[in-house]
């Protein structure tokens, strides 16, 4: 019984005793880290939602940032003057090649032997054959001096005088005719000697010996038409293609400067040689030759070039004619059609974009586009995906390869 007393006097409620505090920190603790995790989701998600873009920088028109002293930029290539593919002159087996890709040679250097078997034994053949001409000149000689004396005398007649004359000239064109055989002969032989035209330097080794070379194309994949391509260093220049639209910028003497793409930060001095008097009508542009006025062992032959015309005294007129305004990649711009007047650019400010409405120009070569109003030199400026593109979007440059 009093054991049961016990357990009843436990169940009963003391109202006097003060609650537990109960624990809620777990639960807060809980609901920061899906707070944060939340938060980390969103950045992924419009990191993520950025737009991959290329971008390019806006230029004033006819010059680069900064660059007021020239009047219009291009880009070429490296071309030279003077350079050959040189061969043998006769068809024959190479034997000996004496040039590497690289080398310099010298006019009149021996670049080549050809097997001169042939053109030897054809030599001696030649002067045996001239040697058996001058013998019987030299028998018909005394015999028509005697009867030329006879025919004085009156011993023979001056129909046998006339025959021994005949003999007698016959023997001595027979002499001229041998040496012109030797001379060709010998020609022949020089021939089978490949030599150097002219001073520069061997930029290709088309052949290897044992084939067969030719001045001629011959014998299909088993002839070669050169042995090597010569080219003088010397007579390097640029040559560009410039707008028909902004020529008048340009005038033979024009002070201008070349950039190679291969060292951009190597500015070289040069001057415009000569405008070739056409133009390209399925390009509109002009060619236009550039020599350079200082001699760098970096230039090499097709390599990619800038070039800025660079003004000069007389260009005073051309600066006036040129608009203002800044050039930028014609894939920069949205326009409805290629001869639309205005269209759309994406500036590029803080990794977000801003959509401007742009005023256009003519092209200003070389894939550019004249922006008249709406962007300011030296802004950057998306370089197509314009479907993916809106005011303020989030974009992130692709890394330039």
């Amino acid at each position: 019984m009093s054991d049961a007393h016990s357990l009843l006097n436990q169940l009963k409620i003391d109202r006097g005793r003060e609650p537990e505090p109960r624990r809620r920190w777990p639960w807060i603790v809980v609901v920061v880290v899906v707070l944060l995790a939340l938060a980390v989701g969103v950045a992924l998600s419009m990191r993520s939602s950025s737009v991959a873009i290329s971008t390019a920088t806006a230029t004033p028109l006819g010059g680069s940032a900064g660059g007021a002293a020239s009047v219009l930029d291009a880009s070429g290539y490296v071309v030279a003057r003077r350079q050959a593919t040189v061969s043998a002159k006769i068809t024959g087996k190479l034997q000996d090649l004496y040039i590497e890709e690289g080398q310099k040679v010298s006019e009149g250097d021996v670049m080549a032997r050809l097997d001169d078997s042939n053109a030897r034994a054809a030599l001696e053949q030649a002067r045996a054959s001239r040697e058996a001409a001058k013998a019987a000149y030299a028998n018909i000689k005394p015999i028509y001096a005697r009867d030329q004396q006879q025919a004085q005398s009156g011993f023979i007649s001056a129909a046998a005088l006339d025959q021994s004359k005949a003999t007698y000239d016959a023997r001595k064109y027979d002499v001229d005719v041998a040496q012109a055989n030797v001379d060709v002969a010998q020609r022949n032989l020089d021939d089978t000697v490949v030599r150097a035209p002219f001073s520069g330097v061997i930029t290709t080794k088309a052949a290897q010996p044992g084939e067969i070379v030719s001045p001629i194309s011959a014998g299909g994949g088993f002839t070669r038409t050169g042995i090597g391509t010569l080219v003088d260093m010397d007579s390097l220049e640029v040559e560009v293609d410039v707008n028909e639209n902004f020529i008048n910028r340009v005038h033979a003497g024009q002070p201008a400067t070349v950039r190679l793409n291969a060292y951009p930060d190597l500015s070289i001095p040069a001057e415009v040689i000569a405008i070739v008097p056409t133009a390209d009508r399925a390009k509109a542009t002009v060619k236009v030759r550039v020599g350079f006025k200082r001699k760098d062992a970096r230039i090499l032959p097709e390599m990619g070039a800038r070039v800025s015309f660079l003004e000069g005294q007389d260009d005073a007129s051309a600066t006036r004619q040129a608009p203002a305004g800044v050039s930028v990649p014609e894939a920069a711009v949205q326009r409805e059609n290629p001869s639309a007047a205005t269209g759309v650019v994406y500036v590029v400010h803080d990794e977000r974009v801003e959509r401007r409405a742009v005023r256009l120009g003519s092209g200003a070569g070389d894939g550019q586009l004249a922006v008249l109003s709406g962007v300011n030199p030296g802004e950057t400026v998306a370089i197509g995906n314009f479907s993916a593109l809106h005011d303020g979007a989030a974009i992130k440059v692709r890394a330039t390869p």
